[in-house]
C-alpha cells in the first residue's frame, strides 16, 4: 500500500527521490517509462525531473551537474531559478540513509499510479465490452516499473563509457602505480599487495587509507592482526611523519592534523579465525546506518577470515574467501584493498613473481590489481625494496619500481622510472652463489663470528 500523492510523503522523501534519480542509473532506468514530472507538485522538482528524463532519453545515463548548470541559465523566472538551485543542492547533499526504502516505495507509488490510470480508462471500455483492451491496459500497468537493466548496452551507453567518473578511481600515494591502472582502484575493484612477513604489508594499507582520507574519502579499515588503537597510531605516524614508537609524545601534532583532515577513518578489529566476510558486511551495514558511508574498504587481511563452510584443502578455503571478497566489492560498488603473504622462496627473491603467492596462486587471478613488495634482509636495514606489478586489468604489468620504505611512519616513496633489471641478481643453482649469500650477508656473518669469538 502506498500513499495517495507524492506530497503525502513529505519534502525530505522527495529530495531523496531526486537524489537517487541523479545518481543511480538502474533506478532511473527501471522507472523511466512511468516517471512523469506531473506527479510532483513543487515547480522546482518538476523542472529537475523534466531535465532528468530529457537527458536520459537522449544519452541513456544520468544527467550531470554541469549539464544542469547550463540548462538552469535558460530559466527566465528568477524566483524559480533560486528554488531549483536550492533543491539541487539538497539533492546532491542528501544522505544515502534509507535510500533503498525510498527507491522501493517510490517505485511502488508510480506503479500504483499506473494501475489507477488503467482502471479509470477501463470504465468506458467495460461499458463497450472491450475486454481485450482492458486486459492490455492492465498487463501494461502490471509490467510498469519492472527491472530493465540487462547490462551495458553498447550502442546506447556510449556516453557513460566516456565519462571520467564511470570508475571513480581512488588514487594511491604513488604516481607510478596510478599511471598504470587509470588513476587507482575504481568501483568494485579488488587490489592486492603481496609481501614477506615483516616486510611492511600492513603499513602499505595504512598508507593507502591515510592518503585516501587526506583526499576527502571515508575509509573503513578492518584489522585481523593488529589492535585498533595501534593501527590508529600508525595512521598518526603517517599523517605527522613522526615514528610510531614516538608518536605518543606528540599529541598536539596529531590533533592539529586531525583538524585538517577532510575524510574520516574508522578502524575495526576482528579476532583471527572468528570473523568471516559476513561479519565485515554486517559491520559495514551498521556504519551506514549510523551515517558513515565509506568510499574505500581495507582488509588486513583476507587470508585470516573464516569461511562459511569447511573444505578439505586450505587452498579451497582461501579461494572461497577471495572470490567472496571480489564479489563483495562489486556488490558494494566500492574499491577494496588487502594484502597477502608470499611463500618462503618468494621472501628470498629480489623480484617476487606471481608463482610465489602463499596458499593459492588463484588469489592473484581473482584480484584486479596485484603488486608484490620485495624486501630482503638488506632492504629492511637500508629502507629499500621493489614493487613488481604482477597483474593489472587496467593496463600493463610486469614492471618493477624501486621503493624507499620507512616502516616507522608508513612512508613509501616509489620511483617513477622502472627499476633497472641489470641490478637484478639472477637465481643460481649453486648453493653458495651470491643469490643466497651476498656481500651484505657475508658482512653480517663476519660480524657475528668475531662477536662470538671475542
Amino acid at each position: 500500500m502506498t500513499l495517495a500523492s507524492i506530497d503525502s510523503y513529505g519534502h525530505g522523501f522527495q529530495v531523496k527521490v531526486i537524489s537517487s534519480l541523479l545518481t543511480h542509473k538502474v533506478f532511473l532506468q527501471n522507472i523511466f517509462d512511468i516517471l512523469n514530472e506531473e506527479d510532483f507538485q513543487n515547480q522546482a522538482h518538476r523542472w529537475i525531473i523534466k531535465e532528468i528524463l530529457k537527458y536520459y532519453d537522449k544519452y541513456h545515463c544520468n544527467v550531470s551537474m554541469d549539464v544542469l548548470k547550463v540548462e538552469l541559465q535558460k530559466v527566465e523566472n528568477e524566483v524559480l531559478k533560486v528554488s531549483i538551485k536550492e533543491q539541487l543542492k539538497n539533492a546532491y547533499k542528501a544522505s544515502n540513509e534509507d535510500m533503498e526504502y525510498v527507491q522501493e516505495e517510490f517505485s511502488n507509488f508510480l506503479k500504483n499510479q499506473q494501475l489507477k490510470k488503467a482502471l479509470l480508462q477501463s470504465v468506458d471500455l467495460l461499458k463497450e465490452g472491450d475486454y481485450d483492451s482492458i486486459k492490455g491496459l492492465m498487463d501494461a500497468a502490471m509490467k510498469a516499473g519492472s527491472e530493465k537493466n540487462i547490462g551495458h548496452e553498447y550502442l546506447k551507453d556510449v556516453e557513460s563509457r566516456f565519462r571520467e567518473d564511470f570508475r571513480s578511481p581512488i588514487a594511491t600515494p604513488w604516481k607510478a602505480i596510478n599511471d598504470i591502472c587509470q588513476g587507482g582502484l575504481g568501483k568494485g575493484d579488488f587490489g592486492l599487495f603481496f609481501g614477506s612477513p615483516g616486510g611492511g604489508k600492513s603499513w602499505l594499507l595504512v598508507a593507502l587509507g591515510a592518503f585516501a582520507a587526506k583526499m576527502g574519502y571515508n575509509v573503513l579499515h578492518y584489522t585481523l592482526e593488529l589492535g585498533e588503537e595501534y593501527v590508529g597510531r600508525r595512521y598518526d605516524a603517517f599523517f605527522t611523519g613522526i615514528d610510531v614508537d614516538k608518536i605518543q609524545n606528540h599529541r598536539p601534532e596529531v590533533e592539529k592534523i586531525m583538524g585538517e583532515l577532510e575524510g574520516q577513518v574508522i578502524i575495526k578489529e576482528f579476532a583471527i579465525g572468528k570473523a568471516s566476510l559476513q561479519s565485515l558486511d554486517s559491520h559495514h551495514r551498521k556504519t551506514k546506518d549510523l551515517g558513515f558511508d565509506p568510499d574505500l574498504i581495507i582488509i588486513d587481511y583476507v587470508d585470516l577470515l573464516r569461511t562459511k563452510r569447511k573444505y578439505n584443502e586450505r587452498k579451497d578455503e582461501i579461494d572461497d574467501n577471495y572470490r567472496a571478497t571480489k564479489g563483495w566489492a562489486k556488490e558494494l560498488d566500492l574499491p577494496i584493498w588487502s594484502v597477502s603473504q608470499v611463500n618462503r622462496a618468494g621472501a628470498k627473491d629480489d623480484i617476487v613473481e606471481g608463482d610465489k603467492a602463499a596458499g593459492s596462486y588463484d588469489k592473484m587471478m581473482i584480484a584486479d590489481l596485484s603488486i608484490s613488495l620485495s624486501r630482503k634482509r638488506k632492504d629492511k636495514v637500508e629502507g629499500t625494496g621493489r614493487f613488481h606489478v604482477m597483474k593489472n586489468r587496467y593496463g600493463g604489468d610486469g614492471m618493477t619500481y624501486g621503493v624507499q620504505a620507512n616502516t616507522a611512519t608508513g612512508c613509501f616513496v616509489v620511483e617513477e622510472e622502472e627499476w633497472d633489471e641489470g641490478d637484478y641478481i639472477q637465481p643460481s643453482n649453486d648453493p653458495f652463489s651470491n643469490s643466497r649469500f651476498d656481500d651484505f650477508d657475508k658482512g653480517m656473518l663476519k660480524k657475528e663470528f668475531f662477536s662470538v669469538k671475542g
